[in-house]
This record gives structure tokens, sequence and C-alpha cells, in this order.
């Protein structure tokens, strides 16, 4: 089963850029408010379930800790969405996809190499 954590402040982001220097990072940014982020957020708990990789799958809850969800899209250069997963490698973002493309197939897929890079279903 894959790690899970949920970060809440800009130190946290801080650490988990650094720590994708050591492993890939899942990012997911989840709105707790959206049926659709509900139903990624499903697919990414699957993924966690079945994943054995050393990865670890970070949420932002974007309405919740708005600040540290602001930062991921400014510091990484990747418009926010929710839902939507990142891909982090080396403080890079090596793929990311949002709403319906938030599936345990397309993490997979992007995990094992391939759909990179930004292959946006």
């Amino acid at each position: 089963m894959a790690e899970f954590k949920e970060i809440t402040s800009s130190q946290e982001f801080g650490e988990i850029l650094d720590e994708s220097c050591q492993r890939k990072i899942i990012l997911f940014k989840h709105s707790t408010t959206c049926p659709i982020s509900e139903r990624a957020w499903q697919e990414v708990r699957t993924f966690m379930k079945e994943n054995t990789d050393d990865v670890l799958v970070v949420m932002i809850k974007v309405i919740e800790s708005r600040a540290v969800s602001n930062q991921v899209a400014n510091d990484l250069e990747v418009k926010h969405q929710s839902p939507q997963v990142l891909l982090l490698s080396n403080r890079k973002v090596l793929w990311h996809v949002s709403h319906q493309s938030v599936t345990q197939n397309n993490i997979m897929k992007a995990l094992e190499g391939e759909i990179l890079p930004f292959n946006l279903i």
C-alpha cells in the first residue's frame, strides 16, 4: 500500500518537494465540496490500496488549505484545477491530469512512464 499524507502548510509543501528528490510523489488536490473530486478521491484511494511501489501520496484540500494549493500552482507552474493529480520527481512535475482523467489506471501508467510527459488524456 502506498504511503499517505495530508499537508496543510507551506513548510510541509517544501518538505514534500525535498522528498521528491528521494522518491516519486503523487500530489492530489481535492475539493471536499465537489462530487467530481469525490470520485477522483475514490480513484486515488484505490490506487493507494493496490500500489506497492515506494511512492508517497499527498493530499491538499483546496478549500481548507487554499494558500498551499495556490503555492503549488505558482511554484510548480501548473494551472490550478481540482481535482488534480501531479506526479513529482526531483522538485519537478513529470505529469498531471485533472477532473475525469484522475483515475487509478492513469496514475499507474504515469508512474510506469507510459504516458509521460504531460500526456493529458
